[in-house]
């Protein structure tokens, strides 16, 4: 029998990227947070490539720091390279991703988190949901502990009935031979959650020392580097360079000789695996037309001789992988230290989640991270932060916190998890958002701070800082508007820089509009009477020339806002709707959108499906305000 162990008000499951946010999330919106895992040496724990953001991922981690999440400012305390990626390319696509000290990372995440006031870290295998009068209430341990709580997160990521797999051999495990948690997943399968079988997997680890840089490509950090949190201003972080190679003839020839013995061949892994971060095996099956790929080598910490082979991960049998690599030019003499795998693991099928990622078939329960079928450690902490957010607003009687997708990258991760469900583990992409050019890694404060400080995640000071940025870019904005230049001020100018002279008087702002005027000609110009930092520079330069895209982008998002605003009652029975297609009942029944918005965007809904849900809704309303 198990023994009554504690009361709180939150509990989190997992301490991985995601369970860190919920738990410092629930925890410093006031709520007393139990965060339990299977081994509190693996807290922030990178079991796959020690690195944060890359596109679409680096502004889901700006957008988690706005919010007032951690991963931002964790790592920019612990980074050991930082690189502005697609600097050629338009803002919108602008993508920072930095090389983590991976130790370092975990480390201090874990001191954070054993400092915050509100949380509870606990060791523990849970092993059952405790649930009454159709709620979940708590959670049970392994050793019979049962702790209560008014909402619980799951955040067990590639835990559930894992199973490792390399070559012919394979037994049960979590990443890095951790425990494998298997009897939570036989309690989630006996309350009625529907889940699936995923895999991810995860290249070699060799010796630095046995590696030949001379016949790789050095890939340096930024000399001045940005960062994630809006909060770091400065860094004496000593950076690290990582390095590039290539795959060779005999690379290829090794893995198509050996593909009866690879499991994502031979029918042993049976979970589907990521199509943007494919095994090595799959990549030269898939594109057997390319000679080479490329492959980047990258330190895993300062202090450790460990350096992760990026694009590698693999499933082959472990002396295949030492021909493997030992066949790529710079690591002819390689030693392996860590053997790449394939991870098998449960997902639960997130079209079972409401918008708040709170469970539909279990209220109290709220899951997030790789269990909702998602890739990275990014995605995980996006799906963290706002799990941990509602999570508090449940236990405190608030509405839940939805973020649409014009508002950040996070918003259109969990819509699209949630509308649409996948069949693969999914992963963020800069073209999956539609709204790209209003969710740039730029401009996340704007569009989140003010969310994050109505919920108590940022503090007054930084508010009253973010609300001074705002106010500085907007009064530049307007002078450059209302400030006039004569064509014999600024021709010598314009000409100097290939642009070409104007005939009559313009002001700042239209001169600034054009591709090859930068802010700093502008400012070489016309003194700002107020002090602009580089960020509040960049960002009038980017609000200016992008003017009339962003215009139009605003426009769709109105018109998106309208069917947002047209809520869907919980109540309503889409069988009892005469005229929508059979597809489109069953489709509404499963997901039950909670707006019009939502539900124009589940596949198999048609258009004349919501102008008939529409009309419905029109009547059903006159008739439950009238009484009926």
């Amino acid at each position: 029998m198990g023994y009554a162990a504690g009361s709180y008000e939150v509990i989190v499951v997992g301490a991985g990227h995601a369970g860190c946010e919920a738990a410092l999330a629930a925890a410093r919106m006031g709520c007393r947070t139990l965060m339990v895992t299977i081994n509190l040496d693996m807290v922030a724990f990178m079991p796959c490539n020690p690195s944060i953001g890359g596109p679409a991922k680096g502004h889901v981690v700006r957008e988690v720091d706005a919010l007032g999440g951690e991963m931002g400012r964790n790592i920019d305390k612990t980074f050991i390279q930082m690189r502005m990626l697609n600097t050629g390319k338009g803002p919108a696509v602008h993508a920072l991703r930095a090389q983590a000290d991976k130790f370092s990372y975990q480390h201090t995440m874990k001191e954070t988190m054993e400092k915050e006031p509100n949380l509870t870290m606990l060791q523990g295998m849970v092993e059952e949901l405790i649930v009454e009068d159709g709620q979940c209430v708590g959670v049970i341990t392994k050793t019979g502990a049962e702790y209560r709580a008014k909402a619980v997160v799951l955040t067990t990521g590639t835990y559930l009935r894992g199973k490792i797999i390399m070559g012919e051999l394979m037994y049960e495990s979590g990443p890095n031979n951790q425990q494998p948690s298997v009897r939570l997943s036989q309690n989630l399968k006996e309350l009625g959650f529907e889940l699936v079988r995923f895999k991810t997997g995860t290249p070699p680890r060799v010796h630095k020392d046995t590696i030949d840089f001379s016949q790789t490509e050095i890939q340096p950090g930024d000399e001045k580097p940005k960062f994630f949190s809006y909060e770091t201003k400065e860094s004496d972080n000593e950076q690290l360079p990582c390095w590039l190679t290539y795959t060779s003839e005999e690379t290829h020839k090794i893995i198509t000789d050996n593909l009866d013995r690879a499991p994502m061949f031979s029918g042993v892994i049976e979970g589907t695996g990521p199509r943007y971060c494919p095994s090595i095996e799959d990549k030269i099956v898939r594109f057997s037309d390319k000679p080479k790929h490329q492959i980047f080598l990258e330190p895993e910490g300062k202090n450790t001789s460990e350096y992760y082979v990026q694009g590698f991960s693999t499933s082959m049998p472990e002396e295949v992988q030492l021909k493997m690599l030992r066949s790529v030019p710079g690591l002819q003499n390689v030693q392996m230290m860590r053997t790449g795998y394939a991870i098998e693991y449960d997902a639960v099928v997130p079209t079972q989640l409401w918008p708040s990622l709170e469970t539909k078939r279990l209220p109290g329960l709220f899951t997030a991270g790789q269990i909702n079928g998602t890739s990275g450690y990014e995605e995980a902490a996006g799906q963290g932060i706002m799990a941990g957010i509602n999570a508090a607003r449940k236990v405190q009687g608030k509405e839940p916190v939805v973020l649409d997708r014009s508002q950040g990258y996070i918003g259109v991760l969990i819509d699209d998890l949630v509308t649409k469900g996948t069949n693969e583990p999914y992963r963020l992409l800069t073209s999956r958002a539609e709204y790209r050019l209003l969710l740039r890694h730029d401009n996340a404060d704007l569009r989140l701070t003010p969310i994050g400080h109505d919920i108590g995640l940022i503090s007054e000071d930084r508010y009253a800082r973010f609300m001074d940025k705002k106010a500085k870019v907007d009064q530049e904005i307007e002078r450059l508007r209302s400030t006039k230049v004569r064509p014999v001020d600024i021709n010598p100018l314009l000409e100097s820089i290939g642009s070409a002279p104007i005939q009559d008087g313009s002001n700042l702002l239209t001169i600034l509009r054009r591709p090859e005027v930068s802010y700093a000609h502008i400012a070489s110009l016309s003194a700002s009477e107020v002090e602009l930092d580089e960020e509040m520079q960049e960002q009038v330069e980017i609000q200016i020339k992008y003017a009339g895209y962003i215009e139009k982008q605003l426009i769709h998002v109105e018109k998106l806002q309208k069917m947002e605003k047209k809520k869907i009652p919980e109540t309503i029975n889409y069988v009892d709707i005469q005229g929508l297609a059979m597809e489109a009942r069953q489709k509404l029944t499963k997901i039950r959108p909670i707006s019009i918005g939502q539900a124009s965007r589940i596949s198999g809904v048609t258009p004349a499906d919501i102008s008939i849900l529409l009309v419905y809704l029109e009547h059903y309303n006159r008739v439950t305000a009238a009484g009926g």
